[in-house]
C-alpha cells in the first residue's frame, strides 16, 4: 500500500495519503479546505541496495549542501 503525496490546487496544501488500491481513480479531498481539486505531486524516494554500510540504502550522488564543521 503506497503513500502518495498530493497538492491542493485551491489552497496549496501538501499532504500524504495512504492508497489501499491501485484501482482508485478519484483523487482525495484536501484535509485543509475540503476541495476535490488535488493532484499527485512528485516525491523523492529511496530504495534498498542490499549489504552496504549505509544501512541498506543507496547513497546520493548529489553534491553536499555546504561545508561541514
Amino acid at each position: 500500500m503506497p503513500i502518495y503525496e498530493y497538492v491542493c490546487q485551491d489552497c496549496g496544501n501538501k499532504f500524504e495519503k495512504l492508497i489501499r488500491s491501485r484501482l482508485t481513480q478519484t483523487e482525495p479531498a484536501c484535509p485543509t479546505c475540503g476541495s476535490g481539486q488535488t493532484h499527485k505531486a512528485l516525491s523523492a524516494f529511496s530504495s534498498p541496495t542490499g549489504g552496504s554500510s549505509s544501512g541498506g540504502f543507496a547513497a546520493s550522488s548529489a553534491p553536499a549542501c555546504g561545508p561541514i564543521g
